[in-house]
């Protein structure tokens, strides 16, 4: 069984955005919804060196959501992908309380998106889509990644069968693939880099892993 996560490697993320934007137009999804990139500053660099943080679901090994859930509607996948049923789904919030990350949100109404309204409804029959009143974050493209297993395509190897995020990414900062696996690219670099993880404290376990320098 594979168990997906990722290496954000920070040293080339350049803010562009592109991850969060083609999210939000692949999904139909409002702006910053399931993805944010954040500007901040090195704590321990006197000269103010910036980088740009790009954050999602993590996909954590004991997600706080899942458990806090009142109707299991959040439930983890055996490859790791945290999942919403969103047939199960109240729309209570409890899941968006409990998460460190802020990674969750629940659109309730039309936003403005891009130069006019968008209407949330308008994408809602899409797979991966933002729906009002339900729970929506990350998935991890997980609809990409089974329809490309099923062909024999490889997840962070094969475009067809990577995230979205990571096949846009203009600067090569996000890298997906089996965590599990020694040889994939992400094992590599976790294995090759000092890495951190988000909140480690929180023993959330994440499966997103950050490359600071």
């Amino acid at each position: 069984m594979h168990r997906w996560g990722m290496v954000i490697d920070l040293r080339k993320c350049v803010g562009c955005s592109t991850c969060k934007e083609v999210c939000d137009q692949s999904y139909a999804k409002p702006p910053g919804v399931s993805r944010h990139v954040i500007e901040k500053e090195k704590e321990s660099d006197s000269q103010g060196e910036r980088f740009f943080l790009t954050m999602a679901c993590m996909h954590c090994e004991n997600p706080p959501c899942r458990d806090t859930c009142p109707t299991g509607a959040t439930y983890k996948r055996l490859d790791g992908i945290v999942e919403i049923k969103e047939n199960v789904c109240i729309g209570c919030g409890t899941c968006i309380v409990s998460c460190p990350y802020h990674a969750r949100s629940i659109c309730s109404e039309d936003v403005m998106f891009g130069e006019g309204r968008f209407s949330i409804r308008e994408g809602s029959g899409k797979s991966g889509a933002a729906r009002i009143g339900i729970c929506t974050k990350c998935n991890f493209c997980s609809q990409i990644i089974d329809a490309g297993l099923q062909k024999g395509l490889k997840p962070g190897e094969d475009a067809e069968a990577t995230p979205l995020c990571v096949r846009f990414c203009i600067s090569g900062s996000l890298i997906f693939g089996d965590l599990d696996d020694k040889g994939s690219a992400v094992s590599r670099l976790i294995q090759e880099n000092k890495t951190t993880r988000l909140l480690e404290e929180a023993g959330t376990n994440p499966n997103i892993y950050y490359i600071l320098k």
